[in-house]
């Protein structure tokens, strides 16, 4: 794969355009890669709400980051950021970093993980997830909740969004686990959530 297109690859589909605060972007997508018509409405949402307290935060996670959108947008707003891509997919990874050379990232890391199993540990300033819906909600809970605080630093944050579908567990888990859980916007179809770790004197 080069620069400019993705000719000899079997999977290629198609080259999606998107623009995030006056800046361009291209991601080239595969087929049977999540959101492979349009950039997906919670992950523009989630893009457009995350204003985390760190203003320039140094290492950033992308947790099941699929062709690379939300890490390689976060990357070119935090140029000095360190920004680490993980996906379960290979295709994903894949393309994602053909993506972060396409846009111009060199601060980004692609990585295949199962979850946060082969991540870098961390600790995390932030990081930021489009949470699959179908994984069942034990699997979102542990996986995608309760483990990527684990791998914050205290008073990191940790943003996502989340299909509509799933407002029936996400708010209970506040509670449950005694989370600094706060829902920053609902919009039909999807919610966007934000975590803050406990810092030392919590």
């Amino acid at each position: 794969m080069n620069s400019e297109n993705i000719p000899f690859d079997p999977y290629y589909k198609k080259r999606i355009t998107y623009t995030l605060r006056g800046q361009q972007f291209a991601f080239d997508v595969g087929h049977t890669i999540f959101s492979s018509f349009q950039i997906d409405e919670g992950t523009d949402l989630l893009l457009r709400l995350i204003e985390p307290a760190m203003t320039t935060p140094q290492h950033i996670l992308d947790l099941g980051c699929g062709c690379g959108v939300i890490g390689i947008c976060l990357a070119r707003r935090f140029p000095n950021a360190h920004v680490t891509l993980v996906d379960k997919d290979l295709l994903a990874v894949r393309y994602a970093r053909h993506n972060a050379i396409l846009n111009a990232t060199p601060n980004v890391t692609v990585l295949g993980s199962v979850g946060l199993s082969d991540a870098p540990p961390g600790p995390y300033d932030l990081i930021v997830s489009n949470i699959p819906a179908k994984i069942g909600d034990y699997a979102i809970e542990h996986e995608f909740i309760l483990a990527p605080l684990r791998h914050l630093r205290p008073g990191g944050e940790y943003w996502f969004v989340v299909v509509s579908g799933l407002n029936h567990l996400i708010p209970r888990l506040g509670p449950r686990h005694q989370l600094r859980l706060k829902e920053i916007k609902k919009r039909a179809g999807h919610s966007v959530y934000r975590i803050i770790a406990p810092t030392h004197l919590d």
